[in-house]
């Protein structure tokens, strides 16, 4: 067995409570966060500029969590509600919101009663929260203003037992809203309104975990399509998350100051794992503040970096596509405070990343790798070792294998699946054993998380061991950050009545990194046309999410590529979209 790991300089992986929920972990200076009195706010708005210290962050956790256990009828939190008839999963709450300040902290309230969070791509529609809802059986959902017709729809769905009085909103700037949202929100209570009503509320009862109990207590159901087929919830525990916060602050070490606190940008999506676990946890128990922004806007994301001096930014490829190409704006604002971009969630360019390097050279640009069912992290880029196109060196603590496909393993600069053994490597998935035990496999006295990404091993001039994605083995599509999965837009093209056959596939696209191409197989009798090819598309846009859509375009073919077995050959339909985009000259 070749087992690679963090090089020799990286420290070792410190001993980590196991026995605490994340936020204590986060909030609490007995856990060995940064001194509260020397941190910056945890969570600051980058609109406003509003936020909370860490002591009041932790109070108003108290206060809301008070509220929270009353509203989901919870009588001895220590049970798991058992004594009120209650389990586990009977205490999940959904979050569906814009990024906010009052994000995490929600999230901790739910925890402090022994509770579980499920946050939901603020991009979903109404369908798709309302599967997410119902398969992990939430009781509860917080959303924020522009977003709560479609969180009532999918509370509304058939299957889904939220009631009404169990929707509240999550506070965001008024900028954000107008007066029509406004209105119809009236009515609905607030998180500072569950916040007020916990100060007239007794105090929770004290978490009363043993030892090792946060290793298998779910914190976070996040969604994700892992290794192919639909989203699947995969089962977060707080030690999980607990550990790759230590791991990615003891490997930064070595090219950052933590005696110092600063500013970040808090940029994207919170329910996305890189920046739940990544930005707005890691760096607020840093002592840093993660300046919050609710979406991209070129103006209003220069506007925060010069007005909080951001030092680091936590970008995806597409928006660094979009600060390469327009210079000539940036150069109008002062961005000298940034010391470095780290890039993730979607591979980055080697070509990317050095003109990134040639148009601001006081900005270093690292990547990482990482994905949910590693709670993040495997590895990222040291500043003391930059090689431009790679992800890294591996975090202290993550045994790494490479496996060609016979299952064997493989040297330095061979490709191969890779493996990923760690405390940080997640419970699993919620209620699907099939994909667990394609995911997660037992081998040489460990436990084994299969990326599905072909990766190589390569040392580095400096003698370290650098990570390079080479593919995806899976089948995900990359948009944006977010994954996409085919079998999911094929299904629903399937219900189309003029779509016969089809297999979707990922094409490069300069703005967001991929989009989806749907090949087709028409049923007899209809025409491939272009009036037919904008029906499919159309099909797809009134009943996906934005970032699903068809943008990669339609094509039509006699006949999908297949298997014997009948799986779908995927690889077959992206060399042939390679060499035609070869052919023309186009970005491959």
């Amino acid at each position: 067995m070749i087992v690679y790991e963090a090089p020799k300089w990286v420290p070792q992986l410190p001993n980590r409570p196991d026995n605490i929920p994340i936020g204590d972990f986060i909030l609490n200076p007995a856990y060995g966060r940064a001194d509260p009195n020397k941190s910056n706010p945890p969570y600051v708005c980058g609109l406003t500029g509003k936020g909370y210290s860490v002591t009041e962050v932790a109070s108003r956790v108290e206060f809301a969590a008070r509220a929270i256990k009353k509203v989901l009828k919870v009588d001895d939190i220590n049970k798991g509600g058992q004594a009120a008839g209650f389990s586990e999963w009977e205490k999940v709450v959904g979050v569906y919101s814009i990024n906010c300040i009052d994000y995490l902290p929600l999230c901790y309230a739910v925890h402090r009663v022994n509770g579980i969070t499920s946050p939901a791509n603020a991009a979903y529609n109404a369908d798709e929260l309302a599967y997410q809802l119902r398969d992990s059986n939430a009781r509860a959902l917080f959303t924020s203003v522009p977003l709560l017709d479609t969180a009532l729809q999918a509370a509304n769905a058939e299957g889904v037992k939220i009631p009404k009085e169990n929707i509240f909103l999550l506070p965001i700037p008024d900028v954000l809203t107008t007066e029509e949202m406004r209105r119809k929100a009236q009515g609905f209570r607030t998180f500072d309104d569950l916040v007020e009503e916990g100060k007239k509320l007794k105090e929770v009862e004290l978490l009363s975990w043993g030892e090792s109990y946060s290793r298998e207590k779910v914190a976070f159901v996040s969604y994700s399509s892992g290794t192919g087929g639909l989203p699947k919830g995969v089962l977060i525990s707080h030690f999980n998350m607990i550990t790759n916060i230590v791991q990615v602050i003891e490997y930064s070490k070595s090219f950052r100051d933590f005696t110092k606190p600063t500013r970040v940008l808090a940029l994207l999506p919170q329910s996305h794992i890189y920046a739940l676990v990544v930005i707005n946890q890691t760096e607020p128990y840093a002592g840093n503040s993660a300046v919050v922004l609710p979406k991209f806007e070129l103006e209003s994301f220069l506007k925060c970096i010069q007005n909080f001096k951001l030092s680091f930014l936590f970008l995806v490829p597409p928006l660094m596509i979009v600060m390469a190409k327009n210079k000539g704006i940036l150069d109008k604002f002062d961005l000298s405070s940034v010391k470095y971009i780290m890039t993730g969630a979607a591979p980055l360019t080697e070509e990317l990343s050095l003109e990134m390097t040639k148009l601001y050279p006081w900005i270093k640009v690292v990547q990482g790798y990482g994905m949910t069912e590693s709670s993040t992290v495997v590895c990222f880029t040291s500043g003391i070792d930059i090689w431009h196109g790679s992800s890294g060196c591996i975090l202290p603590g993550i045994k790494c294998r490479v496996v060609n496909a016979q299952g064997q393993d493989v040297g330095e600069n061979e490709p191969g699946e890779l493996l990923v053994s760690a405390d940080n490597v997640v419970i699993g998935y919620l209620n699907n054993q099939k994909a667990n035990d394609e995911t997660f496999i037992v081998e040489h006295g460990h436990r084994w998380l299969r990326s599905g990404d072909e990766t190589i091993i390569k040392k580095s001039s400096s003698g370290n061991q650098h990570l390079f994605v080479v593919d995806r083995l899976k089948e995900l599509i990359k948009i944006s950050g977010f994954q996409v999965a085919p079998a999911e837009l094929e299904g629903h093209l399937l219900n189309h009545p003029k779509v016969a056959d089809c297999a979707v596939i990922p094409v490069p696209n300069d703005k967001t990194g991929e989009l989806p191409k749907a090949f087709v197989v028409l049923n007899p009798g209809f025409e491939a046309s272009k009036e037919t090819a904008a029906e499919i598309m159309k099909w797809v846009a009134d009943h996906k999410s934005k970032h699903k859509r068809l943008g990669g375009g339609v094509e039509f073919i006699d006949a999908i590529p297949k298997s014997p077995s009948g799986k779908i050959l995927r690889r077959l339909l992206r060399d042939k979209e390679r060499e035609r985009r070869k052919k023309e000259g186009a970005k491959l």
